[in-house]
């Protein structure tokens, strides 16, 4: 079996990345914000298919595993391709962990309260699971991820077309709270809620050198993927605020359960947990696969220790996974405490800002790249992406900032006892 991966397998590493356990609890979060969340999901949509195009655009120009890293060392040089590789693989971790934990916490109406006591047991076990499919090579996590995604858009697709025979425009309401602010502040505050759906646009950009023909495959798969991730969203917040009424909606802690409710009697609605631990599992094993692939391209380029390079015999980053695994398992481990996981659930949410700065480290990079090209909508495609990515950044409170920014932090140690030391020797 070849251990390269095509168009259709990427295609569905796009949109399974973007797709995860957001889609299930986002329309709680966005109910208050009525018919402006609609236009946040335009926004943020038309932001995240500008940083598409830009990834597109360079993963196009620099088809090297890796992904972010590697634009930020054809631009700024090794040292910012160290710190963007670096953040990029230590937030992995994070996401990696909060989608395991969501994942094993949406099967809880099957194992009512005793799933307390076996909790990181079935954690550990679903991550074991994944860990060992991507060690069997990428072709095989490649065709794991397509089956999941093709389940991924067929469920919410269905779901989304039954909801509109139920729609009722009146349930759109905007509350007292978020009328009282402009149209600017509202719909800045929206699209901070939206835009957090669409991180992993980049994710597919990691494992180029496993993929067939990547200069062609990736730009288009990611494009595409991306379009489809926002009508998607669109199509689905869309049909569930239609549905239920937005003060139910708020209030609300499993809007599609309810929504199942609505539309059909009996038990289905035990049917969304399935669902959504199928989703957390699609958007794990992507985070599974990208994690080591990033470890991977960061040896090759020897901005990290070179036994990340190596393969197993099925063509696996075989220390690139397991490194990143136990850091995963780590921090599970950490979060079967409940106020750990409470700290957890906030990290997570610094980890988006993080990716929101290498998002925009991107876009500078794509700006350097193609300014001596001469193209007219290219250099539009990159202040479009770079400015949104600012104005997400400005309208994040600072402390959020200043605690995303350890994240980066953390990797100095690394640069200063061995990265600067081995780029001496070599020099020398």
């Amino acid at each position: 079996m070849s251990n390269k991966i095509g168009f259709l397998t990427v295609l569905a590493l796009v949109i399974s990345s973007q797709i995860g356990s957001g889609v299930f609890m986002l329309p709680i979060s966005l109910a208050p914000y009525g018919t402006y969340s609609l236009i946040s999901w335009v926004i943020s949509g038309f932001g995240a298919v500008s940083l598409a195009l830009v990834f597109a655009t360079l993963c196009a120009k620099f088809p090297e595993t890796g992904g972010p890293h590697v634009y930020a060392k054809h631009a700024f040089g090794h040292t910012a391709a160290f710190f963007v590789g670096w953040t990029y693989w230590v937030i992995s971790w994070v996401s990696t962990t909060a989608l395991i934990v969501a994942g094993v916490g949406y099967l809880t109406p099957f194992f009512h309260d005793d799933i307390q006591n076996i909790r990181l047991l079935l954690e550990l076990l679903l991550f074991t699971i994944i860990t060992l499919i991507n060690l069997r090579g990428i072709a095989t996590a490649g065709h794991v991820e397509f089956l999941l995604t093709v389940i991924k858009i067929s469920v919410l697709l269905i779901l989304s077309i039954v909801a509109l025979f139920f729609f009722d425009g009146k349930n759109f309401i905007i509350s007292e709270e978020i009328s009282s602010l402009t149209i600017s502040q509202i719909l800045a505050r929206s699209t901070l809620l939206t835009l957090w759906c669409f991180v992993g646009v980049e994710l597919a950009t990691a494992p180029a050198g496993s993929v067939n023909n990547p200069a062609k495959t990736i730009p288009r798969a990611v494009v595409l993927g991306t379009i489809c991730v926002a009508v998607i969203y669109f199509i689905n917040n869309f049909a569930i605020m239609g549905l239920i009424h937005g003060n139910d909606l708020a209030c609300s802690r499993a809007p599609y359960v309810d929504a199942i409710k609505i539309m059909f009697s009996g038990n289905w609605h035990l049917i969304v947990s399935i669902i959504a631990f199928i989703f957390c599992v699609g958007s794990l094993n992507a985070w599974v696969l990208s994690s080591g692939q990033v470890a991977f391209g960061l040896a090759e380029d020897r901005l990290m220790p070179q036994f990340f390079a190596k393969r197993n015999k099925h063509g696996s980053p075989f220390w690139g996974i397991i490194i990143s695994s136990t850091g995963t398992a780590i921090l599970l481990i950490l979060t079967s405490s409940n106020n750990f996981a409470k700290q957890i659930t906030s990290i997570i949410d610094f980890s988006v800002v993080s990716f929101l700065f290498i998002y925009l480290a991107c876009s500078l990079a794509f700006l350097k790249v193609i300014i001596k090209e001469r193209s007219y909508y290219k250099p539009l495609i990159g202040i479009i992406a770079t400015i949104f990515c600012c104005w997400v950044i400005i309208e994040t409170p600072i402390n959020i900032l200043l605690i995303a920014s350890l994240f980066t932090a953390s990797g100095i140690p690394i640069y200063l006892f061995w990265y600067r030391r081995v780029s001496a020797q070599q020099r020398l």
